[in-house]
């Protein structure tokens, strides 16, 4: 199923979609992607980061583990038959260096069940993210405090650039990250997808698409390299179909 031209469709069908794909990619995650210590689930928007990320374990529990798990385990993550550590193929890579001083501090969150503390977080983006100026500026501030937090990232974005984001969503991040960001969306695919990971180096990992293509599998990084590859293709059909006949005929025209 190729991706559909969503931007010319009421938010609110696009919001119903999103829920299915974000419930949709929770459960593939769950049911043999990630290995046995990690969890998948859909957050509830709260706070500052807009998910509830002390919903669980102990008051005053961190973001991100810092001593609860500090190797990866190999065993037990073969045991999924997913998890690899070989490089993401994807057409551009970027990084940018942290400075080691630097404060620390509806989307998918992934737990590590030593003390649930979120470890990647999934955000698809939606057309109220780029609705104003105030809400992409948020939208970028909660993605760097994330990042800075040493929380991995794995962004999904089917809209047009605009305004606001005119080399997509990635460039919009990057430029806040980087004086040297020289980012340039491929005019023939302007839609982004991106993995981020949260190391003192951090990473991006952009797959530039476009409507009438077919999606492809993107890393979800749990300890940088190892990442689970998330299989977008399969679940935005899955959810696609929840969509009412009604409305899958007014995208499909699109």
């Amino acid at each position: 199923m190729p991706i559909h031209d969503w931007s010319h469709i009421h938010p609110g069908i696009f919001h119903h979609f999103h829920h299915e794909w974000v419930s949709t990619i929770a459960r593939a995650l769950n049911s043999g992607l990630l290995p046995p210590e990690y969890y998948a689930l859909a957050e509830q928007i709260a706070g500052d980061f807009g998910f509830d990320v002390l919903a669980l374990g102990a008051p005053g529990m961190a973001l991100h583990p810092t001593n609860s798990h500090d190797s990866f385990d190999e065993n037990a993550a073969r045991g999924s038959g997913v998890v690899t550590a070989s490089e993401p193929k994807v057409r551009f890579t970027a990084s940018i260096e942290s400075d080691r001083y630097a404060r620390k501090r509806n989307q998918i969150a992934v737990r590590h069940t030593s003390g649930d503390e979120v470890i990647a977080v999934l955000e698809i983006v939606s057309p109220g993210n780029k609705s104003s100026q105030f809400a992409m500026r948020s939208f970028v501030d909660k993605a760097i405090r994330l990042l800075d937090a040493g929380v991995h990232l794995l962004i999904l974005d089917l809209l047009p650039p605009g305004p606001r984001d005119p080399q997509g969503i990635h460039g919009a991040i990057w430029s806040e990250m980087s004086d040297e960001n020289d980012f340039q969306l491929p005019p023939d695919d302007p839609l982004t997808l991106v993995a981020y990971a949260a190391n003192e180096v951090k990473q991006a990992f952009i797959e530039p698409v476009a409507v009438g293509e077919v999606l492809p599998d993107m890393p979800l990084f749990l300890m940088p390299p190892h990442h689970v590859p998330v299989p977008l293709e399969a679940t935005y059909q899955s959810a696609f179909e929840a969509v009412p006949k009604r409305w899958q005929a007014e995208i499909v025209k699109a």
